[in-house]
């Protein structure tokens, strides 16, 4: 592919950023507090804003919905719209209520179900004033010991729950079914893996869609595997791009594997324009590094690897692989996993009106500081606000 066509694909590619990311977030343990951060939804906005004209890759922002509810959700749109965004993916949240205990959707009380399923469909409602036209939906559901209920009836329980709320969505919204292997329940999941969040999906129809989040696997799983299946089906919604060594660490996508997300990044271009229609999103908990940069330095990872997997020699890929000679396949892979796209990249940034290194823009720009007086009174958003 030549310099021009790699340019023309970085430009179509956005990254969707998450309102979350720009508040107080951490461990299960501790959440490390820290200055400027957001307090409101529309000063996530501010942040994401600030992000997008650096990078000029991130036009969108997922919310998290009660996190970021305000009174009038029209409103809200509007202000993203003036700062040169739009809403993303809005996100319930099913996991911070104590009616949860037992699951949500997969509850054996039908009355938390019900509860679960009408925010599900509030959401859906919020969606439309904000012009959303994607539902991300995680759940924790799942039990903490053998017998303690039926694994068989919760997946009944699961598939009605979505039913409904994939029955409530209009036409033109997508469902973005994510899973996880563990956690918090210690015994069993009930969407565990890509399998089962597919098989819902399909019996749901065709806006439901798997989320893939690059954390949420066991270590050493095939997760271009994953993608790549998933792609043939025309059944991969979206990501939440993160970056894990253990299990769901979400650190920043690319930081502890690089190679894994340039895997994964070549398996979305071989299938052609980008796999078309797969929402790129970021879900991190920046917990001890700056909350703006952190996100840049993201969008600036997936960046990177996209032009790498874009790089591959495609033909030459071809004939190795029917011939089959392995090593040279390999050898083409890794040639353009060894190329220096940092300047390339940058120059795409500043034909699209952004920086060619947003990090040091940020810096010199004086909005941290700007943002650590501005708010230094009132309540911060954190994890859980």
């Amino acid at each position: 592919m030549s310099e021009a066509q790699v340019k023309n694909y970085l430009k179509n590619l956005k990254i969707e950023t998450p309102s979350w990311g720009y508040a107080n977030s951490g461990t299960r343990f501790k959440v490390f507090a820290q200055p400027g951060v957001p307090r409101n939804a529309f000063e996530k906005l501010d942040d994401a804003a600030v992000v997008h004209k650096l990078t000029a890759s991130a036009p969108s922002v997922a919310v998290h919905i009660p996190w970021d509810s305000v009174d009038d959700y029209g409103s809200l749109a509007k202000y993203a719209h003036e700062k040169g965004l739009r809403i993303g993916a809005v996100n319930p949240n099913l996991f911070q209520e104590d009616d949860y205990k037992l699951g949500s959707i997969a509850s054996p009380d039908p009355r938390t179900r019900a509860k679960a399923v009408t925010h599900m469909i509030d959401c859906v409602e919020i969606a439309k004033k904000l012009g959303s036209d994607a539902l991300s939906l995680w759940f924790p559901d799942g039990t903490n010991y053998p017998g303690q209920d039926s694994m068989f009836k919760r997946q009944d329980r699961v598939f009605e729950s979505l039913k409904q709320v994939y029955q409530a969505m209009p036409e033109s919204m997508t469902m973005l079914l994510e899973y996880k292997f563990f956690e918090p329940a210690f015994y069993h999941t009930d969407l565990p893996d890509w399998g089962t969040s597919y098989v819902h999906c399909l019996e749901l129809g065709p806006k439901a869609q798997v989320l893939v989040d690059t954390g949420h696997h066991a270590p050493g799983t095939n997760i271009e595997y994953i993608v790549a299946f998933l792609l043939r089906q025309k059944r991969l919604g979206g990501f939440h791009f993160n970056n894990r060594n253990y299990a769901d660490d979400d650190l920043m996508v690319g930081s502890a594997d690089p190679f894994e997300l340039f895997l994964i990044m070549f398996e979305i271009v071989s299938a052609g324009n980008l796999a078309k229609d797969v929402a790129y999103m970021l879900d991190q908990c920046h917990n001890i590094e700056p909350k703006i940069p952190a996100i840049m330095r993201s969008i600036m990872n997936v960046q990177e690897a996209t032009a790498k997997a874009l790089l591959v020699d495609q033909p030459a890929l071809t004939s190795a692989q029917e011939s089959g000679d392995v090593l040279g396949a390999h050898a083409i892979l890794m040639d353009a996993f060894a190329t220096d796209v940092r300047p390339l990249v940058a120059e795409v940034r500043q034909e699209l009106g952004g920086e060619a290194d947003p990090i040091k823009a940020f810096e010199e720009s004086g909005y941290q500081k700007e943002i650590n007086e501005s708010r230094a009174s009132g309540q911060s958003a954190g994890w859980g606000a």
